[in-house]
């Protein structure tokens, strides 16, 4: 009887600070029950377009590959993403990695998650590994946004996630602070596989979660880490994909 007593006196104030505190929809700011409204959901996340199917970026004909991929493949084998990275979507990222709104990471790793399970040709990694962040950034940000997402997100995929599965060995410069014809230079041989791990990556497929992907040399540095100690396939799990220029 005392936990019934309890269980109801919850859910009325539960039921009571909704009324008085209801949340915001993260992108109009429309009040909602969720961290997304629907018809925000709809609009900006709702929407599919043909992608390539190796980096992921936008398609206008029907085809399987873009042209950038046919004549430079890069070291990954697969991309799947839930939007491009372009307002307002962004904001949510943006909130996120410099916000600190954690409460935004299950959502983005909900709408990941919806991505992927529309993808016919789907293959599950065996692991799951957030790209990581140098520990003087980590220590500059207090977390690490692709590890918040990738927690929820395995979870959901029912993966285990290793987030200590690739270590960044080099301190480099963020991507956006570098001109683009350096910033493959500027993340050469910055990952290595941890040795602990080692055997578990040879023969297998690894994903490997991000918020944003840009250029995808950060994606495609990791992956080729994971290449030379054997891995077979790697993809690329990002919630967000900045368009071409």
């Amino acid at each position: 009887m005392g936990s019934g007593f309890y269980q109801v006196g919850v859910t009325a104030l539960q039921w009571l600070g909704s009324k008085l505190l209801p949340a915001q929809c993260a992108l109009c700011g429309g009040a909602c029950a969720q961290v997304l409204c629907g018809p925000c959901r709809a609009q900006y996340l709702g929407q599919l377009r043909p992608r390539c199917r190796r980096c992921a970026n936008p398609l206008d004909e029907v085809s399987t590959l873009c042209g950038r991929c046919l004549r430079h493949a890069p070291a990954y084998d697969a991309t799947v993403t839930a939007a491009d990275y372009a307002a307002p979507v962004d904001q949510l990222l943006l909130q996120l990695k410099f916000g600190a709104r954690l409460a935004l990471a299950p959502l983005l790793a909900q709408l990941l998650a919806e991505a992927i399970q529309r993808q016919a040709s789907w293959e599950a990694p065996q692991w799951l590994c957030p790209v990581p962040l140098g520990p003087a950034r980590l220590a500059e940000r207090g977390f690490n946004q692709a590890l918040e997402i990738a927690r929820p997100l395995a979870r959901t995929l029912a993966i285990p996630l290793l987030p200590r599965l690739a270590i960044r060995v080099r301190e480099t410069k963020a991507q956006s602070g570098v001109a683009p014809r350096e910033r493959k230079a500027n993340l050469a041989r910055a990952f290595i596989v941890a040795p602990e791990y080692a055997a578990r990556v040879r023969g297998s497929h690894v994903g490997i979660v991000d918020d944003v992907m840009s250029s995808g040399h950060t994606a495609d540095a990791l992956a080729a880490a994971f290449k030379r100690h054997g891995a077979v396939k790697v993809s690329i799990l990002v919630v967000a994909r900045t368009p071409p220029h």
